[in-house]
């Protein structure tokens, strides 16, 4: 080991309380990456291997009934490559100990082979018997979630009979990996399965004999799934087809892929703030160390070591704590990983899901690390190469040492001469205050930023579930019926409330983008269903024309006042126009109101309804919920109180885990800001404070000026760092911006007390540990003559 190395090891061990500290700030952002990117390729790798090894489609349809033998006209378009046909039917559950009703989706599987697309994995029982009529294939999502084993029975309202359903089998499939019902924001596995079931039984009970209603097909290499899209609704037109679609715009999918993109989002934004919050301290670090090291660089230059021999000394020490910052922060975004992996496990539904660890991604993280910790230093280390050794010989030029600004204010005289000194010594070195304040802000920002996505959430919920649904139940019916119905539920026992709701499907198509969505049409003086903007304002609902998502209207580019084609996908299908009367930035997907008769209007319709919001007497429940389950009609019935308890036990778990990793990274972050900081300031000043006792200062007065600049900068940070901490959740609010789901900027009160706080205590007890050193301060030592 040479001269350098020795004095590279030493040097480390002096400063080893900032080296330790910065080391544990990087290594957060090191974890964060690693954990973000593993995550990304893991699900993305487990996808694509489900995807193909099952045979999951690339297009999907649903019509009202075709007959067999346009099977083979579908396949006869150029660059399908398999056609399946099918039957689905959503249908009422009655599951054995519970009195609410559930929803079911039943699909048919064929009865003399397994199917080629969208195969299902078995987790244990057996195939369907061929001929029976009472024997299904069970999600494993509903089966857990319900307790329910092969052997059990439930039953189901199929084409208004009820009817005992056997569970032979417990399965996944590709095509439910997030099971959700249509139109629900969050999965309710308790009140909602997916079954499959012999073909001919189906066929037999929904008079769809040697027809089907759904089909799925996969594209051969390099076929254009636009052309094929258009081929097959030219196919399917005259037989009731709803409009066919890509894998895109499959609902479980399209989850599946949000969370991809957040991962992928997530992955670069957090590392990003993490490692220039760390690159920023080594910066601090390396320039405050290099300048209280100038005769000792004059003095290797003049022994001859060249220039690049001095910058490679301190660049050693950059990477020597970048690299202690990965042994703690791969091993720590390893075992995270492991944790949000068993989250995810609760969501999505694959065979297996297990988290890998990639070396591209360890390289990766090792590169961007010392790539921050060099770009962070590159500065500080080229002005040490560039010292002149007749100029690092001298002491730097001494601050101007005029009167403050209280001073020239007259107000000198009345601040005590210790708080003059603090304001003294922060007034003359402008710079190194600036950077002390940004980097303590930079921690309390951080911490505002772990705890803005639970804020978020819980305002989201709150919105969705009190202000916009404020009924208790809602139904939806098999088809469109007329508006009879409404009073016939409204007499039902426990209805306090009843409205109607029409709800028709279209393509809405401006020029040549178009999205596949839904209108809902309401009352405009609706009292169940409430229509609000992400700030809590009410929005009426127009007496004319389309009221759409803000994030729509982007999507289409389409402003209020502009027309839009509506292609609607049900009954005759005809199409209309309509105008963009108001936008509404809401929380999730993309959605379209319009005035309930308005819209019986445009589709030329009498007064027909499609389901009903409804307001309940919680005593009437039970009595509610069996003559619901009676109803043939009812196709579903959604609770509300399941979406807020299933929003409980799933997303709320979740995001509890995330904040939990979000807020230790954050106070990690604080804590070892905070305390370089202080520990900077002491080694600066130790001289001087060191001169101070000399001259007969008691240690609690110099400890009252070291604390008293630190308390001053901390003070300061505060609220520069709440408002960066909003500036970073705006930025993440824009990056998670989604047709899926939109969070809006909140943050309560609560968190930004939080941050506030945290930065606080540790700067309290960071100066506990430097008032610690000040006592052990040695006189004779420190002010021996450098020279």
């Amino acid at each position: 080991m040479n001269s350098l190395n020795r004095k590279l090891f030493r040097d480390l061990w002096q400063m080893k309380g900032q080296a330790v500290a910065i080391a544990l700030v990087m290594s957060c952002g090191i974890a964060t990456f690693v954990l973000s990117r593993s995550m990304l390729h893991s699900l993305q790798l487990t996808q694509d291997t489900y995807y193909q090894r099952y045979n999951f489609a690339d297009v999907f349809a649903t019509l009202k009934r075709a007959p067999e033998s346009l099977t083979e006209r579908l396949a006869e378009i150029p660059g399908v490559g398999q056609v399946q046909t099918r039957i689905v039917v959503n249908v009422n559950l009655s599951v054995p100990g519970f009195d609410e009703p559930a929803s079911g989706k039943l699909i048919s599987l064929p009865e003399t082979h397994r199917p080629r697309l969208n195969q299902l994995y078995f987790r244990q029982g057996r195939w369907l018997a061929p001929g029976r009529d009472d024997e299904v294939l069970a999600s494993e999502a509903f089966s857990l979630a319900n307790d329910l084993h092969v052997g059990d029975t439930i039953s189901a309202v199929i084409n208004g009979r009820q009817k005992k359903l056997r569970i032979v089998g417990i399965a996944l499939s590709p095509e439910y990996i997030y099971e959700i019902k249509p139109g629900d924001l969050l999965p309710d596995n308790e009140h909602f399965g997916v079954f499959w079931m012999n073909h001919e039984a189906l066929s037999i009970a929904y008079d769809l004999d040697g027809a089907f209603n759904d089909l799925s097909i996969s594209l051969l290499h390099g076929a254009s799934a636009p052309e094929v899209i258009q081929r097959v609704d030219d196919l399917i037109e005259p037989y009731g087809g709803l409009g066919s679609y890509d894998r895109e715009d499959q609902l479980s999918n399209k989850f599946l892929d949000n969370e991809i993109e957040q991962n992928r989002n997530m992955g670069m934004f957090a590392p990003t703030i993490f490692l220039a919050v760390a690159a920023f301290l080594l910066n601090v670090v390396m320039t405050r160390t290099i300048n209280t090291q100038r005769e000792q660089i004059a003095a290797l230059k003049a022994f001859g070591y060249s220039n690049l021999e001095v910058g490679g000394h301190y660049l050693k020490s950059v990477l020597l704590i970048v690299a202690g910052a990965l042994l703690v922060g791969i091993p720590m975004g390893i075992w995270f990983g492991g944790v949000v992996t068993e989250m995810y496990a609760k969501l999505f539904h694959f065979p297996e899901f297990t988290f890998r660890i990639y070396p591209s991604v360890l390289l990766g993280a090792s590169g961007v690390a010392m790539t921050a910790g060099v770009l962070g230093t590159i500065g500080s280390i080229a002005r040490a190469v560039r010292l002149p050794p007749a100029e690092a010989m001298r002491p730097e030029s001494p601050t101007g040492y005029g009167p403050t600004l209280l001073e020239r204010l007259g107000l000198g005289r009345l601040v005590p001469p210790v708080a003059l000194m603090v304001l003294r010594q922060l007034e003359r070195h402008p710079l190194k205050t600036m950077l002390s304040t940004i980097a303590i802000a930079l921690a309390v920002s951080v911490l505002v930023l772990g705890n803005y996505m639970q804020d978020s959430v819980n305002y989201m919920m709150a919105a969705q579930f009190h202000w916009v649904q404020r009924y208790d139940m809602s139904v939806a019916t098999t088809e469109a019926v007329a508006d009879r119905a409404i009073y016939e539920l409204g007499s039902m026992p426990g209805v306090l409330l009843c409205e109607p709701n029409r709800y028709v499907s279209v393509r809405l198509r401006a020029g040549s983008r178009h999205r596949r969505v839904g209108i809902l049409g309401i009352r405009s003086d609706s009292d169940l269903f409430g229509l609000v903007n992400m700030d809590g304002k009410p929005v009426p609902l127009p007496p004319g024309g389309l009221l759409v998502s803000q994030k729509l209207a982007e999507i289409l580019d389409v402003g209020v006042g502009d027309w839009v084609q509506l292609e609607v996908l049900q009954g005759k299908k005809p199409i209309r126009q309509a105008m963009i009367a108001g936008t509404l930035q809401d929380f999730a997907g993309l959605s379209v109101y319009m005035e309930i008769d308005a819209l019986r209007q445009l589709m030329r319709e009498g007064p027909v309804v499609t389901g009903a919001h409804l307001l309940v007497d919680p005593k009437f429940q039970t009595a509610l919920y069996r003559e619901l389950k009676e109803t043939p009609l009812i196709s579903a019935v959604t609770v509300k109180q399941h979406a807020i308890d299933s929003f409980d036990k799933t997303v709320a778990e979740n995001l509890r885990v995330m904040k939990s990793i979000n807020l230790l990274f954050a106070c990690i972050i604080a804590i070892g800001v905070v305390y370089n900081s202080a520990r900077i300031s002491l080694s600066e000043r130790s001289r001087e404070l060191a001169t101070l006792r000399v001259v007969g200062f008691t240690r609690g007065e110099i400890s009252a000026i070291l604390l008293g600049e630190l308390a001053v900068i901390t003070l300061a940070a505060i609220p520069v760092g709440l408002v960066c901490g909003r500036f970073f959740a705006w930025w993440m609010t824009i990056a998670f911006d989604q047709e899926l789901f939109r969070f809006p900027l909140v943050i309560s009160q609560q968190t930004y007390a939080f941050a506030a706080a945290v930065v606080l205590v540790a700067s309290t007890a960071s100066g506990l540990v430097v008032r610690r050193r000040l006592d052990e301060l040695d006189l004779v030592a420190v002010l021996k003559s450098r020279e």
